[in-house]
């Protein structure tokens, strides 16, 4: 039988293109299989870790979360690895299947850390090795996928990329949702093994759609060598730098947004939590985010955006200045809740959820619109680099909170700043950061680069053409 020959271009087409259906899909099962992990890692470390003989030997709440974060630190760190991998030596489609494998093989190691009568191995290096093998598969994937949306689209059908970015983001949400509700259950109920294997399953299924689509990707070569001149070229160079102040404004949204699984849960345990005669855990709270996500996307294209349009040119820099100045008193909500905690008050857990629908609704005005603008502001064969770099503000984000936590915090155990102080400090940090984003954006100076074309159009002239497309009702997915 004669081998396929896969497409090095996106097609000559107006549709949706074919391969969409399987990175989509991907997504959502790969997304399960992370948070669903994610979800349960801090518990089972504090209450279910056994040592060599088999016996319970759990970490330390602070042991524990030193473990937590090293692990996310790495995570999106690998990012940058594998995007160059891919840009330079092997392609993304490459890169995505490679690491996935990975990526399983982790899982597989993290089922086997509750049986160490099995393994032989203690329990903690078991563990580390699943967690770094989850990294590096998790976080070197990470560019790769997005970009690979973005390589399937050509110039006659560039302008569906906005609504595939938002569906995208959608399946992200729903595995994320779903996973966040079932894995915590099934911990308690049937023990670490099947909790950790059943995202391990996720992630084999999760490969395997993606593998099913390999004849109907467009797969993009390496650049080889041209990665690096292109890379530092006046063009690549110039392209970096125009981004990199964006990312670090969007690093403070990152850095208030992911407190939501911190200081927010934290504060919740402090709140009523009681609503139809049932008391909720405080960090059940979480999945109000991704499920709001599900349901504010449709909400947002079909209804926000085109409202928006009638009054204002909707272009992606406002849509993150938006966001930005959202975030604002989405953080000044939980600030108002602690000073009521403070004064001996009780306040009603319904004030958080006020708060997640802000920040959600900051999220998708924020991180949608930068992933998709970060695609399309990167030449075309720095487009996993540049998603790499995308991702780092995550890091940095969650750098700068765990830097602030570490100075606020005195030898003796007091605290420089109280609990509603902390707040109010990082609702602060937020408004002087989107105050200056304003300025900045005043002044940003941009190409939009497409697969498929030889020259690169403005930001204005990409705008333009969305927006035709929109009132054309060409952008269903």
């Amino acid at each position: 039988m004669e081998k396929i020959q896969p497409a090095t271009k996106p097609f000559d087409i107006e549709t949706m293109p074919p391969g969409i259906k399987y990175i989509v899909g991907n997504e959502a099962a790969e997304r399960f299989s992370f948070y669903g992990m994610k979800a349960i890692l801090t518990v089972f470390m504090t209450k279910y870790l056994l040592d060599a003989s088999g016996s319970i030997s759990p970490m330390g709440e602070v042991e524990a979360r030193e473990w937590v974060h090293g692990f996310v630190t790495a995570v999106y760190f690998f990012p940058i690895i594998g995007a160059v991998l891919a840009d330079w030596l092997f392609g993304k489609y490459k890169i995505i299947i490679c690491l996935s494998i990975v990526y399983c093989l982790g899982h597989a190691v993290m089922a086997l850390v509750d049986l160490p009568q099995l393994t032989g191995i203690e329990p903690r290096q078991t563990l580390l090795i699943a967690l770094a093998l989850i990294a590096i598969g998790s976080g070197g994937i990470k560019p790769c996928v997005s970009s690979h949306v973005g390589d399937q689209f050509g110039k006659r059908n560039h302008h569906l990329l906005s609504k595939v970015f938002q569906w995208f983001y959608f399946s992200i949400n729903l595995g994320s949702a779903a996973s966040t509700l079932l894995i915590p259950i099934i911990l308690e109920r049937f023990g670490p093994a099947l909790a950790f294997g059943i995202p391990g399953i996720l992630m084999a299924l999760a490969t395997f759609m993606f593998w099913l689509g390999r004849n109907t990707f467009v797969h993009i070569p390496a650049a080889g060598n041209r990665f690096f001149s292109e890379t530092f070229s006046k063009t690549g160079l110039l392209a970096i730098l125009n981004l990199i102040p964006l990312y670090c404004f969007v690093a403070m949204f990152w850095a208030l947004f992911d407190q939501t699984a911190s200081a927010w849960v934290t504060q919740a345990n402090s709140m009523n939590r009681v609503i139809m005669g049932h008391e909720i855990l405080a960090s059940q709270l979480q999945v109000i985010n991704p499920i709001l996500v599900m349901f504010f996307i449709p909400l947002f294209t079909f209804v926000i955006y085109p409202l928006m349009r009638k009054v204002i040119k909707v272009t992606p820099l406002r849509k993150i200045g938006i966001g930005l100045f959202l975030t604002v008193p989405a953080f000044a909500i939980p600030a108002w809740i602690e000073t009521q905690i403070q004064a001996g008050e009780t306040p009603h857990i319904i004030w958080h959820f006020w708060a997640y629908v802000i920040i959600t609704a900051a999220e998708i005005f924020i991180s949608i619109t930068a992933l998709e603008f970060s695609y399309t502001q990167a030449p075309k064969r720095m487009k996993s680099f540049v998603m790499g770099l995308y991702l780092l503000s995550v890091s940095f984000g969650n750098l700068f909170t765990a830097i602030v936590n570490h100075f606020i915090r005195n030898e003796d155990g007091t605290r420089n700043l109280t609990e509603v102080q902390y707040y109010w400090f990082f609702t602060a940090c937020m408004l002087g950061t989107a105050v200056l984003f304003v300025i900045w954006s005043q002044f940003y100076q941009g190409k939009t680069y497409i697969q498929g074309e030889d020259l690169p159009v403005s930001t204005d002239e990409q705008d333009v053409l969305k927006a035709e497309a929109e009132e054309e009702g060409t952008t269903g997915f």
